[in-house]
């Protein structure tokens, strides 16, 4: 019968690393054009970027970061790395915002709605919590990914 717990456990974690795998995938192809050097930036000089552009990295570093997260993870170990991309999609919404109000108003609202779910989870999430993380990570994944394209020509 303790055999029924960790596989809850692992699935949960398991669903986790595949999420962070589809943001990775997801934005690899955004971040690839950042190392152009062309910048659209008024307030700049040669090759300059907008200040959210280290923003955005942070983001994508702070959710690629779920990739460390394994089968003997612990749902606390979620929960930190959710913190860690909630204080991340923070600091992007704050910089970014006058420029792409839509944008970040859907990253915030993903990544709340993540986090409260993460943090009302149990030692061993139930199926039904399993499934509204994967809902609420998928609404990460889009608002990012849109993000990360709106921006991919000024990063």
């Amino acid at each position: 019968m303790r055999k029924s717990a960790r596989p809850g456990a692992r699935t949960m974690v398991m669903l986790a690393c595949a999420v962070a795998m589809g943001t990775v995938i997801g934005c690899s192809s955004a971040s690839s054009p950042g190392t152009s050097t062309t910048s659209t930036s008024p307030s700049a000089g040669t090759g300059a970027k907008p200040a959210y552009c280290a923003d955005r990295a942070s983001l994508q570093d702070a959710m690629k970061g779920l990739t460390s997260l394994n089968a003997s993870s612990s749902v606390s170990a979620l929960k930190s790395q959710v913190n860690a991309i909630s204080s991340a999609a923070t600091a992007l919404v704050n910089s970014a915002k006058s420029d792409f109000p839509n944008e970040t108003s859907a990253i915030k609202s993903s990544v709340d709605a993540l986090k409260t779910e993460v943090q009302n989870l149990s030692s061993n999430p139930s199926a039904a919590q399993i499934a509204k993380i994967t809902t609420e990570a998928a609404a990460v994944l889009s608002s990012v990914t849109s993000f990360m394209t709106a921006t991919s020509g000024k990063c």
